[in-house]
Order: structure tokens, then C-alpha cells, then sequence
């Protein structure tokens, strides 16, 4: 009898573990988005001099001038990660009409890359959309950043430059102007990340040359969390099942931006990790291509 109580339990438990296991949500790995086939850009450009300041345009099929999205990849801020994954983020969002840049830049760990020249490169790229108009079918006037992961927070960082000083290290002068801002899974307070639990927190002092209490000026001026307001639309889109940027990065920032006046929502989804984001075959994409509509309305031409 005893004998088979206990069989009894161990099958009931067992098919529990299972059923919780099957309703556990799937997942997109690095490794799932890294195996994807590249699709080729229309275009390879220098906005610089150096071989990591370049950018893919990828232009929508018809007459334009089209919209532009300037797409900029995470990575943890580090060299051992460039602009490749975001090239299926860009495709999508070109064959719905948009023009993409996907941008490349000098990141930690390359020559000139880090606190100030991972900036100075994304502002530089970013403007090149000025010349790029006066060649290719691209709208300069209708320009919107969508980062992800450090990538989120350079896209943030992007909108947020025009308030800096002619003194600050960063300035630029006549930054192009922003449409607004779709951060995925984006890093918008440098200062509470480099203190949180996750794979790029580390790599914030390394970013900064500093931690916050050693470096607080480049922190006032790299950080959106302390350059606001923006001005412009924000879309912070983070899941719920984020182990790499906490949840929480974009609700307190959110909060600290509408205290400001700036049109800032957070799109949490459920069943979303940090990579499902830039997976347009995920779930999560609908949500997605729908906040870059809202900020960035586009003619289907």
C-alpha cells in the first residue's frame, strides 16, 4: 500500500514539474538570432574616417523620400559586438516603408571607442542622415532612433543631446532634429545599472572610465536619466522575462520623464525576454512595429 502511495505521488509530482515546465515561455537566444541568415543592405556608407564609423541603409522599394529609423545595437557597449543582429530589425522595418541606418561605431575596447568617442560617433552617424538626404531617398526631417539594450540607451541619449552645454565634451553643434525614440530593452540610468544585477552592468565603469562617484560629470552628460526632459516621444518596450535589464529601469525612469512633461510610455510584454525584441519572427514584433508607427507615422508609397 505504501508502495504504491508513493508511486502515486511521484507521478503526480512528476507531471506537475512537467505541466509547470511546458508553461514556462520559449524564449529567442542570442544564439537563435546570431545563427539567422544576414540580409544585405542597399547600401554601405562612412559617416567617418575610421573603419568602425560606418552605417547599412537599407531604402524601402518605391520613390521616397521615405522615413528614416537610425537602428543602433547593444552589446554591452563592448567591441565583441557589432551591428550584425540588428540587420533583421532593419530589413523588417524597411520593407514596411521605413529607411533604415543601422549604424556601426567604436565601442569599448576599440581604438578611441568609450566615454567620449562611443558618443561623439553615434551623434556623428546620426547627423550624416543630413547628407545622406542629398543623395539617397531618405527624409532628414523625419528621423526616429530605435536602440537596443546599450544600444537603448545610446538611442535615448541621442534625443537627449541637444540640451547639452557648448562646454560639455559631448556637445554637438545643430544636432539633427528627432521624431522620437523607441528604446528596446534600454539602459536609460547609467548610474542604478552599474549598481544592478545583470551581464552588462559591469561594463557601465568601463563605458565611463569610472563609477558614478568617481566620474559624475560624464555621468550628467551620458546618462538620460539626468538630461531630462527630452522633448520628444519615448517608447520603452522591455519584457517582463528581461534577465539582462531590469524591468524596473524603464518604469522608474518613465515616471521621472512623465514628472517632466515628456510623452514617455512603457510597453511591457509578457512571455518577452531581451532578445525577443529585436526578433521580428517573435511575438513581441507587433508591439513593436506599432511604436515606431506611433512616433513615426509612414506612407506606404
Amino acid at each position: 500500500m505504501r508502495v504504491t502511495l508513493l508511486a502515486i505521488l511521484f507521478c503526480v509530482c512528476t507531471n506537475a514539474t512537467l505541466l509547470a515546465q511546458d508553461q514556462q515561455p520559449k524564449l529567442i537566444t542570442w544564439q537563435e538570432i546570431a545563427a539567422l541568415p544576414l540580409p544585405a543592405p542597399d547600401h554601405k556608407l562612412q559617416y567617418g574616417p575610421d573603419s568602425l564609423q560606418f552605417g547599412e541603409l537599407r531604402l524601402p522599394q518605391g520613390k521616397g523620400p521615405f522615413p528614416v529609423v537610425v537602428v543602433v545595437h547593444g552589446g554591452c557597449w563592448l567591441s565583441a559586438y557589432n551591428l550584425n543582429y540588428m540587420s533583421h530589425v532593419s530589413e523588417a522595418l524597411t520593407k514596411e516603408g521605413y529607411a533604415t541606418w543601422n549604424i556601426e561605431f567604436r565601442r569599448v575596447g576599440d581604438a578611441g571607442g568609450g566615454y567620449p568617442g562611443t558618443f561623439r560617433d553615434v551623434a556623428m552617424a546620426t547627423d550624416f542622415v543630413r547628407k545622406m538626404a542629398k543623395k539617397y531617398p531618405v527624409n532628414s526631417k523625419k528621423v526616429a532612433v530605435m536602440g537596443h539594450s546599450a544600444g537603448g540607451h545610446l538611442a535615448l541619449w541621442l534625443a537627449a543631446r541637444k540640451g547639452l552645454s557648448r562646454k560639455s565634451d559631448l556637445y554637438t553643434k545643430k544636432p539633427l532634429k528627432l521624431r522620437g525614440v523607441i528604446a528596446l530593452a534600454g539602459i536609460p540610468d547609467l548610474a542604478t545599472y552599474s549598481m544592478d544585477k545583470g551581464s552588462c552592468n559591469t561594463a557601465v565603469e568601463k563605458l565611463m572610465d569610472g563609477m558614478p562617484g568617481a566620474q559624475p560629470y560624464r555621468y550628467r552628460q551620458a546618462s538620460p536619466a539626468q538630461m531630462l526632459p527630452l522633448g520628444v516621444p519615448q517608447r520603452l518596450v522591455q519584457g517582463a522575462n528581461d534577465p539582462i535589464v531590469p524591468v524596473t529601469q524603464s518604469q522608474q525612469y518613465a515616471h521621472s520623464a512623465k514628472a517632466k512633461g515628456d510623452d514617455t510610455q512603457v510597453i511591457l510584454l509578457e512571455n518577452t525576454g531581451h532578445f525577443d525584441v529585436v526578433a521580428p519572427m517573435s511575438a513581441a514584433w507587433p508591439s513593436i512595429l506599432s511604436a515606431v508607427k506611433e512616433v513615426l507615422p509612414v506612407k506606404r508609397h
